[in-house]
């Protein structure tokens, strides 16, 4: 820098001497040469090349071809996504109820599997069904709860065929014109699995009577061979036919489990049978002779008391009562009580849309016969305007289905990877492995659903996957009525 001297000459001096004066003041005080320093100091590259204009070449304290050195600059991406315009994922678009809050694009997430079926981009999906999976507390209950509430506002209804924790009752409850249909426990409730079923509009006479026969065997054959632990013969087969369609002509098409267990036992005592039915009817009969005079009597051997309502928004079986009897019965109980709301809701004609939800979805696969139904069911889906969301805690949960390399577990584990659209909550460490080989997730989405907090999950719709966070409004119904709802034993989304 430039030092400025000030000087005073007295008015009195000759010409001679103020001149003389100036020479001694540059004299006395030269001007200071600025320090020198290196380019270390001065922060400056070396020089590109040798030369006038390479080193060596300063001027006023700065290196005359030398580019601005700018210093890095640091901070989190939450504060650079303030100056940088981060490029963030488009979503779905904004059809169907609002779930949660999409964390990659910080957006709102709504989704329907309605409006992901019809939708012909890239954004769609061939598949309305939907496969929940995560550990105990993961918001798994409550983010289902949320998405089917607020879908009944957009004239979804909501169809629960058991209920074995009674945590959808008070849902239900809370709902205006919400049903609940409740077993056991003295209510003296009725179901009968072998309902004919209201007439299917876009069906023929012949195509309805049909469906209806091959339903009822269906039934049949799931609740022996569950019960049995193996698959019936060929013996064994043909006396549940025969004696099925002796019931149906005896009770004028109203069959029931007593009824058929009545028809076994008159099968089983006529020795003379040409195809050996008296051998075929044993083992079937005492099968059903458990919801005749065991366990499970008053429950589903005789006709219905009760019947399914269409109209209304939301109806659930409550189950609760018969869960503490053991795994059996509970399998037993959801193959009937999911066959008898079947033979109501697969109706096309009707043109409603429905979620069936399937609370521990395992037992519904747990028998090869079950298993068919199960995939045929999951396969109509479509057809007949159904939603069915699958929910398991765990992978390891379909290691219950048969034995291990058997054609059961095998058909299981495939059912459940065809699902398209998956909700991957908190999972544990042990189940890296299985949603890496029986999902196929990417290795960094299993490690991320390792890390998600309560409320949070991997949303796999179609070919796009989105990291969504559950969340409830500040409505008071939800506020008021679903919180405590939701806090029977179930993980509760974080609200905010």
């Amino acid at each position: 820098m430039a030092r400025h001297t000030a000087t005073f000459t007295p008015a009195d001096l000759t010409r001679r001497q103020k001149k003389e004066l100036r020479r001694q003041i540059a004299q006395g005080a030269p001007p200071e040469r600025p320090a020198r320093s290196s380019r270390k100091d001065r922060s400056l590259p070396e020089a590109a090349v040798p030369g006038p204009f390479g080193p060596g070449l300063v001027q006023g304290g700065y290196w005359n071809l030398a580019k601005a050195v700018i210093p890095a600059h640091q901070a989190t991406s939450q504060h650079i996504a303030g100056i940088y315009p981060f490029v963030a994922d488009s979503g779905l678009g904004h059809r169907g109820p609002i779930l949660g809050v999409d964390l990659n694009a910080d957006a709102l997430w709504h989704f329907s599997p309605w409006e992901a079926y019809v939708d012909s981009t890239e954004r769609g999906t061939f598949s309305t069904n939907i496969l929940v999976l995560g550990a105990y507390r993961g918001g798994k209950s409550a983010t289902v709860k949320t998405l089917v509430t607020r879908s009944i506002a957009f004239g979804h209804q909501v169809v629960v065929p058991s209920d074995p924790k009674g945590e959808w009752v008070a849902v239900a409850e809370a709902i205006p014109g919400g049903r609940v249909i409740r077993l056991g426990g003295g209510t003296g409730t009725r179901l009968n699995p072998l309902d004919r079923g209201p007439r299917r509009t876009d069906t023929t006479d012949e195509q309805h009577e049909q469906m209806v026969k091959q339903r009822r065997i269906g039934t049949l054959i799931a609740l022996i061979e569950m019960t049995l632990g193996s698959r019936l013969t060929a013996v064994e087969h043909a006396a549940i036919l025969d004696a099925l369609d002796r019931c149906i002509e005896h009770t004028g098409d109203q069959p029931t489990l007593r009824g058929v267990y009545e028809q076994l036992g008159h099968l089983a005592a006529d020795t003379d049978a040409a195809f050996h039915a008296a051998d075929g009817a044993i083992q079937p009969r005492f099968v059903l002779r458990r919801f005749v005079e065991g366990d499970l009597s008053g429950l589903f051997e005789d006709a219905s008391t009760v019947t399914f309502d269409q109209d209304a928004p939301i109806v659930v079986t409550d189950t609760s009562e018969l869960f503490a009897r053991g795994d059996l019965a509970a399998q037993l109980t959801q193959v009937c009580s999911t066959a008898w709301i079947q033979a109501v809701i697969s109706d096309r004609a009707a043109h409603r849309t429905r979620y069936v939800v399937r609370e521990e979805g395992w037992r519904d696969m747990t028998s090869l016969a079950s298993l068919q139904m199960f995939q045929q069911w999951l396969k109509l889906s479509r057809h007949y305007g159904i939603s069915n969301i699958v929910i398991l805690h765990k992978m390891g949960d379909l290691d219950a289905v048969g034995d291990a390399d058997s054609l059961q577990r095998s058909l299981a584990y495939s059912i459940v990877g065809d699902i398209e659209n998956k909700f991957i909550f908190r999972v544990n460490h042990q189940e890296q492995t299985a949603l890496r080989t029986r999902l196929n997730l990417p290795a960094p989405h299993v490690e991320m659903a390792r890390l998600l907090r309560k409320g949070e999950f991997l949303a796999y719709v179609g070919q796009y996957s989105y990291l969504v966070d559950c969340f409830a409004t500040s409505t008071p119904w939800e506020y008021g009525a679903l919180p405590p709802v939701l806090g029977h034993g179930v993980g509760l989304c974080r609200y905010r």
